[in-house]
């Protein structure tokens, strides 16, 4: 099954059509910071399944001083793919970026040791864990 994904203002689209899994929500700082809130949600996906159909042009890739690479549109400055894409084996796709829909949710938390002091995990029975 393929899946439709799109930044904010249109101009970025892209398709998965390999295997797509929900993973996690992350709440690293890099996270916080790139999703401007508690953090992002993603899925995993083989990187060569990952086919963008418009607007290449517009993607941006900054490789923060720690963890791996993140993709956004540089025009609605959207949060695309996270895990060294393009040049990783696998990317991490922020599910929030996915048109589609699809089949369950992410499992757990992880970078729980970041969670700020004003933020509150939810009481969702996911696996939790501070790296």
């Amino acid at each position: 099954m393929a899946l439709s994904g799109s930044c904010l203002c249109g101009g970025v689209r892209f398709e998965l059509t390999g295997e797509f899994e929900p993973r996690s929500f992350c709440h690293c700082t890099t996270c916080k910071r790139i999703s401007g809130g508690v953090g992002t949600a993603n899925g995993w996906a083989p990187t060569d399944s990952i086919r963008i159909v418009a607007g290449q042009e517009l993607l941006r890739t900054y490789q923060p001083e720690e963890g791996s690479a993140k993709t956004f549109c540089s025009i609605c400055g959207a949060n695309l793919f996270g895990g060294g894409w393009p040049d990783s084996e696998t990317t991490s796709v922020r599910l929030p970026a996915i048109d589609t829909p699809f089949e369950g949710g992410p499992r757990r938390h992880i970078y729980t040791r970041s969670v700020a002091h004003w933020e509150t995990l939810p009481d969702d029975g996911l696996e939790r864990f501070e790296g």
